[in-house]
């Protein structure tokens, strides 16, 4: 008889595979450090507004683009609500009425977040705002203000039509009509007044307080 010759196979060597549910320390590690670790000297934060910034708007100071902002939009208010919608509504106070609700909804929404949107620095546009919080009651304190400030530019066109008559012994002559470019430079110059007024006062009221301290 033949000899069987088989061979058996070698067994794999056991492998200590330890406790599944341990974690492995040094990976957690590695990867709470990484935070931790400093930028490389040449690299800087990725700043994902920075396009929308950068190149030709970048260099217009700041003060001449949130005066030509607030003109624009104010002045555009002007056209759409009282030219376009004035043959539509022929009462003058519901002209007003709809006038500052429109203002204050575009200040809000519109105005306020471009200066938020274009910010480099969180809060560094807010001195370009009446109620730079983003809270739900400014909404209708903005829409307040705009009543304010309408009522204001209203009494100021009234003011020099009077002030015509009366230099050309006129009546009822309208000699400075409502139109975008002079409503929004009225309302524009109205609102700066008001928010520089405000921001002299919340200066001085903050060194009071530092001085305190």
């Amino acid at each position: 008889m033949s000899k069987n010759n088989n061979k058996k196979a070698p067994s794999p060597e056991k492998k200590e595979t330890g406790n599944p549910y341990n974690l492995n320390i040094d990976a957690v590690n590695r990867l709470a450090e990484a935070d931790n670790m400093p930028l490389p000297k040449n690299q800087k934060l990725r700043d994902p507004g920075k396009k929308y910034r950068s190149g030709f708007l970048d260099k217009i100071p700041g003060p001449i683009k949130a005066l030509f902002v607030k003109f624009w939009f104010n002045g555009a208010v002007c056209f759409f609500i009282f030219w376009g919608l004035g043959i539509l509504i022929p009462s003058m106070e519901n002209m007003i009425i709809i006038m500052g609700l429109v203002l204050g909804m575009v200040t809000d929404i519109f105005v306020n977040n471009i200066f938020r949107f274009f910010a480099v620095v969180p809060g560094e546009n807010d001195k370009w705002m009446m109620f730079p919080k983003k809270k739900y009651i400014n909404f209708f304190l903005n829409i307040i203000y705009a009543f304010f400030i309408l009522g204001t530019v209203i009494s100021i066109y009234e003011g020099i039509n009077s002030m015509g008559n009366a230099l050309h012994g006129t009546t009822g002559v309208i000699y400075l009509g409502v139109e975008p470019v002079m409503f929004g430079i009225f309302y524009m110059g109205i609102d700066m007044l008001l928010i520089t007024i405000k921001n002299v006062f919340v200066r001085i009221i903050q060194d009071a307080k530092d001085s305190t301290k």
